[in-house]
């Protein structure tokens, strides 16, 4: 950061000297150079600690701390801009995966209510036609009932799938445990789960780490090649850790940004960020995928 220290230091001097708006000014366009440059807030400060370390030899030591911690402030506001902006969308993305969330729990429970009753209706109707059918129509009726029931059992995953109700009756573990035996049974691919008892958790939270699991599950089914998952869930004071693994394929992350296949994972470390969680991936070809997830929790 040289170039940015000598630059800092003949501007800090110059509104030490002269004071002013314009001096300031400038402190505010070195902080937007530094932003640009991806600098960090601890770097600015030590461009400014070690600037100060300069400028206190001379006698006005309290003037110039005084002075400098103005401009420094001013230096720093294009980053407290840039965090309240980032605090905001996150706050607005957070009130909108709840709304979607809702919305999707809605749609969920009126495709299995709904739906249901107008198949029972329709089954009702079939079997009083039944009784009036020659038995060379009984097979052709029988067809028609088997088509309903496949209809019926596609319903119900769909509706699962949108919104499983053992999430919000039960919470994650049990939720998590079904996803679990419907995934293997889906794609013949066992999945084993590691979880002591945990308690409820915020309705947020319990329906981000479900959406993560689901997703990573729904990425070993396409990418992976894999022949099993491990899914391992524990607490420690404050935190919630699940950490997801595969024996597939594997990947090389550095090549992640540029692959078609990131979108799921992006969408993971979106859902995280939101919480205020992280994810790590661990990877390599021919050696599986491992995601390291971790969410605070609130007292």
């Amino acid at each position: 950061m040289d170039g940015l220290e000598i630059e800092y230091e003949r501007a800090l001097k110059t509104y030490l000297r002269e004071g002013g708006e314009t001096s300031l000014k400038q402190a505010y366009e070195f902080g937007r150079r530094a932003l640009g440059e991806r600098k960090g807030i601890l770097d600015l400060i030590a461009v400014h600690e070690q600037t100060l370390e300069k400028l206190l030899d001379s006698s006005e030591k309290v003037d110039i701390i005084h002075r400098a911690a103005e401009f420094l402030s001013e230096s720093l506001s294009p980053f407290e801009m840039t965090h309240r902006a980032f605090g905001e969308a996150n706050e607005t993305l957070r009130r909108l995966n709840e709304s979607l969330e809702s919305e999707t729990r809605r749609i969920a429970r009126a495709l299995h209510d709904e739906s249901g009753q107008l198949l029972a209706a329709v089954h009702i109707q079939l079997l009083q036609l039944s009784r009036h059918l020659p038995p060379s129509d009984q097979a052709s009726l029988r067809e028609i009932e088997s088509l309903l029931e496949q209809i019926e059992q596609q319903l119900r995953n769909f509706s699962h799938e949108l919104r499983p109700t053992v999430l919000d009756d039960y919470g994650l573990l049990p939720a998590l445990q079904s996803l679990a035996e419907r995934f293997s049974k889906r794609f013949g691919m066992p999945v084993s789960i590691d979880s002591k008892p945990i308690p409820r958790f915020a309705k947020a939270v319990e329906a981000a780490l479900y959406r993560v699991a689901q997703e990573a599950l729904n990425n070993v089914a396409r990418h992976a090649k894999a022949s099993r998952v491990h899914i391992r869930l524990w607490l420690t004071p404050g935190e919630l850790h699940c950490v997801i693994r595969d024996d597939g394929v594997g990947f090389d992350p550095a090549t992640l940004p540029k692959s078609r296949n990131a979108l799921g994972l992006i969408g993971i470390r979106e859902r995280l960020n939101v919480l205020g969680g992280s994810l790590e991936i661990q990877s390599a070809p021919q050696q599986g995928t491992e995601l390291k997830i971790v969410v605070p929790l609130e007292d």
